[in-house]
């Protein structure tokens, strides 16, 4: 969505600052699902990434839906017009630094929502950045990179969002995966 693309002095093409890129919004804990379900009332794209985690009680056990990023949502907006994202309540922020708020890479919410739509096993990691990187070559998952952390059968392939400093992991069949 470029509403102006223009040739710079340099000739380097330019785009526009209007474009909608996706943020990290630093949100109340435990209300990450309510919030996201308001800015989508208000007509703003989200992704609530989340994993189902199974409690057990005495005698019964329930599932529950959580956050893969706890205390945060994925929202996707002009920058420059964030007034009513930072409006909407329990929003505490727009992720950046200072005042300037930083997008996130598009590989990398591109990677989350391709293994969320997937159904795959994804479970929250520690941030993960140092390993051997490895590309999932078929399947639902193809074109996905990360690090992989484990190679047995199944792969474990970390998948980070750098601005948070979280990962989630995805457990994978071994013979989709490549190393590089």
């Amino acid at each position: 969505m470029y509403s102006s693309e223009g040739v710079g002095a340099e000739g380097v093409k330019e785009q526009s600052v209007e474009e909608d890129q996706w943020f990290a919004l630093g949100v109340t804990a435990r209300h990450e699902k309510m919030i996201s379900r308001m800015l989508h009332q208000k007509g703003y794209e989200t992704f609530l990434p989340l994993y189902a985690n199974r409690h057990q009680y005495a005698k019964r056990s329930r599932e529950f839906q959580l956050p893969l990023f706890p205390g945060y949502v994925f929202c996707r907006f002009n920058a420059s017009a964030r007034l009513p994202i930072l409006t909407t309540p329990g929003v505490l922020q727009v992720i950046g630094a200072g005042r300037v708020p930083i997008p996130i890479d598009r590989n990398e919410i591109t990677a989350l929502q391709t293994a969320v739509k997937s159904n795959a096993r994804l479970l929250p990691w520690p941030f993960w950045q140092t390993g051997r990187r490895g590309r999932i070559t078929f399947g639902p998952l193809a074109g996905i990179e990360g690090i992989v952390i484990d190679v047995k059968d199944p792969v474990r392939l970390v998948l980070s969002v750098s601005l948070l400093h979280r990962s989630v992991v995805l457990e994978i069949d071994a013979d989709c995966v490549s190393l590089a």
